[in-house]
């Protein structure tokens, strides 16, 4: 799969819109009035994020259109639920959320097809472990969960084991009127992977606001590991310069990435 074509759904991908950080908060407040507008220039203007989050699945040879699509839906949900008083920038709220929708994608069109009994059985064993977690400081038998969920021990090992490959980390464990409980909120992550993905994106994301030798400089230095009087003989301006012009852009991605870059 190529995700460097140019058009992609009818969308001219070198061509979409940067939106400035005020220009954000300006969009936020017209759209939590309704504004439809704005709420479509939101939409372009972070359509460089789901092309960022699509080249992750490069390896899974779906069609790009088809990825894009889904990735779209991921980040419009984003923008309906972002809360901007939370102070969490809006890309690391919407990369899990465009993640989750593609992952459910691939994984509903996966040649592995899993029933919905089953996926029923395993999400009330997931359930019925987190609420006897809550009760108890020990780790519940497979009996005792079974007894929770009301099934037998055996249908909840092979339900379990049925959902274990294609389960997203973002997929809906239980809802009952309230906040919906995923995958997710049962395990913990100590390396953080998606947190340091997330931080590789907002790096890059910095670095396509800087001007075109600002970027390429940043990229040979940083990137490539070349030294500044390599970067100044390839691109034919003084050690000097190239030292100048790393440092406007270091600060220039270090205010964009905020006070904890």
């Amino acid at each position: 799969m190529s995700v460097y074509k140019v058009e992609i759904c009818g969308v001219n991908t070198a061509k979409l819109p940067i939106l400035k950080e005020e220009e954000k908060a300006e969009l936020f407040q017209r759209i939590k009035q309704g504004d439809h507008e704005a709420r479509e220039t939101y939409i372009k203007g972070n359509l460089r994020l789901v092309l960022s989050v699509i080249k992750r699945f490069t390896g899974n040879h779906e069609n790009v259109d088809d990825l894009f699509q889904i990735g779209c839906i991921g980040l419009i949900k984003s923008i309906d639920n972002f809360d901007p008083t939370m102070g969490v920038k809006f890309s690391t709220y919407a990369v899990p959320m465009i993640v989750g929708e593609i992952r459910r994608y691939l994984r509903d069109n996966n040649s592995i097809r899993v029933s919905r009994s089953l996926r029923d059985t395993a999400y009330k064993a997931i359930h019925a472990k987190e609420i006897l977690l809550k009760n108890s400081s020990q780790e519940p038998t497979l009996q005792e969960i079974a007894d929770e969920a009301g099934i037998s021990k055996e249908d909840m090992v092979y339900a379990l084991d049925a959902i274990q490959s294609p389960l997203s980390l973002y997929d809906p464990v239980y809802t009952d009127g309230g906040d919906t409980l995923y995958v997710m909120d049962q395990i913990s992550d100590k390396k953080n992977k998606e947190d340091n993905w997330v931080e590789d994106l907002a790096l890059m994301d910095a670095m396509d606001r800087l001007g075109e030798r600002e970027h390429y400089i940043i990229q040979l230095r940083f990137f490539e590991g070349k030294t500044q009087m390599e970067v100044a003989d390839e691109i034919h301006i003084s050690q000097a310069q190239v030292s100048r012009l790393e440092k406007s852009a270091l600060k220039s991605m270090k205010n964009y990435l905020g006070p904890h870059a």
